[in-house]
Protein backbone atom coordinates (compact mmCIF):
# COMPACT_ATOMS: atom_id res chain seq x y z
CA UNK A 1 0.00 0.00 0.00
CA UNK A 2 2.99 2.29 0.62
CA UNK A 3 3.64 1.88 -3.13
CA UNK A 4 3.93 5.20 -5.43
CA UNK A 5 5.19 5.86 -8.71
CA UNK A 6 8.85 6.91 -7.69
CA UNK A 7 9.31 3.35 -6.22
CA UNK A 8 9.48 3.08 -10.33
CA UNK A 9 11.78 5.68 -11.64
CA UNK A 10 15.00 6.92 -11.14
CA UNK A 11 16.78 9.66 -12.95
CA UNK A 12 19.95 7.77 -13.46
CA UNK A 13 21.65 9.50 -16.30
CA UNK A 14 22.86 6.53 -18.10
CA UNK A 15 23.30 8.62 -21.12
CA UNK A 16 25.84 10.92 -19.81
CA UNK A 17 29.37 9.55 -20.34
CA UNK A 18 31.40 8.64 -16.19
CA UNK A 19 34.87 9.57 -14.72
CA UNK A 20 36.88 7.05 -15.56
CA UNK A 21 39.63 8.51 -14.09
CA UNK A 22 38.97 7.51 -10.21
CA UNK A 23 40.54 4.32 -10.24
CA UNK A 24 43.47 2.50 -11.44
CA UNK A 25 41.62 -0.06 -13.45
CA UNK A 26 40.06 2.85 -15.92
CA UNK A 27 36.41 2.25 -15.73
CA UNK A 28 33.43 3.17 -13.81
CA UNK A 29 30.06 0.93 -13.48
CA UNK A 30 26.77 2.57 -12.81
CA UNK A 31 24.67 -0.16 -11.72
CA UNK A 32 20.97 0.22 -11.53
CA UNK A 33 19.53 -2.89 -9.05
CA UNK A 34 16.66 -3.19 -6.59
CA UNK A 35 18.55 -0.81 -3.70
CA UNK A 36 19.01 2.11 -6.27
CA UNK A 37 15.50 1.14 -7.75
CA UNK A 38 12.85 -0.17 -5.33
CA UNK A 39 10.82 -1.38 -8.07
CA UNK A 40 13.10 -3.86 -9.47
CA UNK A 41 12.70 -5.97 -5.89
CA UNK A 42 11.73 -9.65 -6.65
CA UNK A 43 11.28 -8.50 -10.71
CA UNK A 44 15.00 -10.67 -11.07
CA UNK A 45 16.40 -7.87 -13.32
CA UNK A 46 18.99 -4.99 -13.01
CA UNK A 47 21.08 -2.97 -15.56
CA UNK A 48 24.27 -1.05 -15.20
CA UNK A 49 25.98 1.15 -17.41
CA UNK A 50 29.94 0.88 -17.59
CA UNK A 51 32.36 3.15 -19.18
CA UNK A 52 35.83 2.30 -19.93
CA UNK A 53 38.57 4.61 -20.59
CA UNK A 54 41.37 4.29 -23.28
CA UNK A 55 42.72 0.74 -21.98
CA UNK A 56 40.26 0.46 -19.42
CA UNK A 57 38.90 -2.65 -17.65
CA UNK A 58 36.22 -4.16 -15.91
CA UNK A 59 38.57 -6.77 -14.34
CA UNK A 60 38.02 -10.04 -13.88
CA UNK A 61 34.95 -10.54 -11.49
CA UNK A 62 32.08 -13.09 -10.87
CA UNK A 63 28.28 -12.22 -10.56
CA UNK A 64 27.12 -15.18 -8.12
CA UNK A 65 23.32 -14.13 -8.75
CA UNK A 66 23.32 -13.29 -12.57
CA UNK A 67 23.74 -14.29 -16.12
CA UNK A 68 25.27 -11.35 -18.02
CA UNK A 69 24.20 -9.94 -21.57
CA UNK A 70 26.47 -7.19 -22.25
CA UNK A 71 25.80 -4.42 -25.40
CA UNK A 72 28.60 -2.70 -26.34
CA UNK A 73 27.21 0.93 -27.38
CA UNK A 74 30.33 2.38 -28.15
CA UNK A 75 33.88 1.84 -29.10
CA UNK A 76 35.80 -1.96 -29.13
CA UNK A 77 35.88 -4.25 -25.68
CA UNK A 78 37.93 -7.37 -25.77
CA UNK A 79 36.14 -9.75 -23.43
CA UNK A 80 35.87 -13.45 -22.41
CA UNK A 81 35.06 -15.69 -19.49
CA UNK A 82 36.79 -18.95 -18.37
CA UNK A 83 34.58 -21.94 -17.58
CA UNK A 84 35.07 -24.00 -14.49
CA UNK A 85 37.11 -26.98 -14.35
CA UNK A 86 38.38 -27.58 -16.73
CA UNK A 87 39.14 -23.84 -17.43
CA UNK A 88 38.91 -22.63 -20.63
CA UNK A 89 38.50 -19.23 -22.38
CA UNK A 90 35.85 -18.03 -24.25
CA UNK A 91 37.33 -14.59 -25.37
CA UNK A 92 36.29 -11.97 -28.24
CA UNK A 93 36.52 -8.32 -30.02
CA UNK A 94 33.23 -6.65 -29.84
CA UNK A 95 32.38 -3.45 -31.92
CA UNK A 96 29.63 -1.28 -31.13
CA UNK A 97 26.32 -3.09 -31.66
CA UNK A 98 27.60 -6.39 -30.90
CA UNK A 99 26.16 -8.45 -27.40
CA UNK A 100 28.24 -10.76 -25.42
CA UNK A 101 26.87 -13.24 -22.95
CA UNK A 102 28.40 -13.96 -18.98
CA UNK A 103 27.20 -17.40 -17.95
CA UNK A 104 25.68 -16.81 -13.86
CA UNK A 105 28.93 -17.23 -11.28
CA UNK A 106 31.78 -17.68 -14.16
CA UNK A 107 34.69 -15.04 -14.10
CA UNK A 108 34.52 -13.08 -16.80
CA UNK A 109 35.91 -9.68 -17.70
CA UNK A 110 35.83 -6.52 -20.23
CA UNK A 111 39.08 -4.84 -21.46
CA UNK A 112 39.22 -1.45 -24.15
CA UNK A 113 42.53 -2.85 -26.32
CA UNK A 114 41.91 1.17 -28.17
CA UNK A 115 44.59 3.42 -27.10
CA UNK A 116 42.64 6.78 -27.47
CA UNK A 117 39.06 6.00 -27.60
CA UNK A 118 37.15 5.42 -24.76
CA UNK A 119 33.90 2.36 -24.68
CA UNK A 120 30.85 2.28 -23.61
CA UNK A 121 28.22 -0.64 -22.78
CA UNK A 122 25.11 -1.19 -20.92
CA UNK A 123 24.75 -4.99 -19.42
CA UNK A 124 21.68 -6.57 -18.30
CA UNK A 125 21.65 -9.03 -15.25
CA UNK A 126 19.23 -11.98 -14.39
CA UNK A 127 18.57 -10.78 -10.69
CA UNK A 128 17.62 -7.45 -8.65
CA UNK A 129 20.76 -7.79 -6.47
CA UNK A 130 23.44 -9.45 -9.04
CA UNK A 131 26.49 -9.43 -6.65
CA UNK A 132 29.95 -8.89 -7.66
CA UNK A 133 33.11 -10.25 -7.19
CA UNK A 134 36.10 -8.55 -7.80
CA UNK A 135 38.77 -11.42 -8.00
CA UNK A 136 42.28 -9.36 -7.35
CA UNK A 137 40.45 -7.43 -4.82
CA UNK A 138 39.12 -10.62 -3.13
CA UNK A 139 41.87 -12.60 -2.72
CA UNK A 140 44.21 -9.77 -1.99
CA UNK A 141 42.60 -7.17 -0.67
CA UNK A 142 40.08 -9.05 2.20
CA UNK A 143 39.72 -7.79 5.50
CA UNK A 144 41.58 -9.26 7.50
CA UNK A 145 44.14 -10.97 4.48
CA UNK A 146 44.20 -13.73 3.72
CA UNK A 147 47.61 -15.91 4.88
CA UNK A 148 50.33 -14.65 2.77
CA UNK A 149 50.90 -18.59 3.39
CA UNK A 150 47.74 -19.75 1.68
CA UNK A 151 48.36 -17.30 -1.06
CA UNK A 152 51.96 -18.06 -1.64
CA UNK A 153 51.57 -21.93 -2.17
CA UNK A 154 47.76 -20.90 -4.46
CA UNK A 155 49.52 -18.62 -7.06
CA UNK A 156 53.27 -20.61 -6.64
CA UNK A 157 55.66 -17.16 -6.21
CA UNK A 158 57.63 -16.19 -3.21
CA UNK A 159 55.68 -15.03 0.08
CA UNK A 160 57.09 -11.31 -0.74
CA UNK A 161 54.76 -11.22 -4.05
CA UNK A 162 52.10 -11.63 -2.03
CA UNK A 163 52.88 -9.34 0.98
CA UNK A 164 53.20 -6.58 -1.88
CA UNK A 165 50.07 -7.91 -3.47
CA UNK A 166 48.24 -7.19 -0.47
CA UNK A 167 49.89 -3.90 0.35
CA UNK A 168 48.18 -1.92 -2.72
CA UNK A 169 45.31 -0.09 -2.65
CA UNK A 170 42.11 -2.39 -4.09
CA UNK A 171 39.81 -0.20 -5.76
CA UNK A 172 36.12 -0.34 -6.42
CA UNK A 173 34.87 0.48 -10.08
CA UNK A 174 31.02 1.21 -8.71
CA UNK A 175 29.59 4.66 -8.30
Amino acid sequence: MAVNVDDFFKQAYLDKPRDTTKNKVGSTITLINAMELPGLNTLGISLARIDYAPFGENPPHTHPRATEILTVLEGTLYVGFVTSNPNKLFAKVLNKGDVFVFPQGLIHFQFNPIHDKPAVANAALSSQNPGVITIANAVFGSKPPISDDVLAKAFQVEKGTIDWLQAQFWENNHN
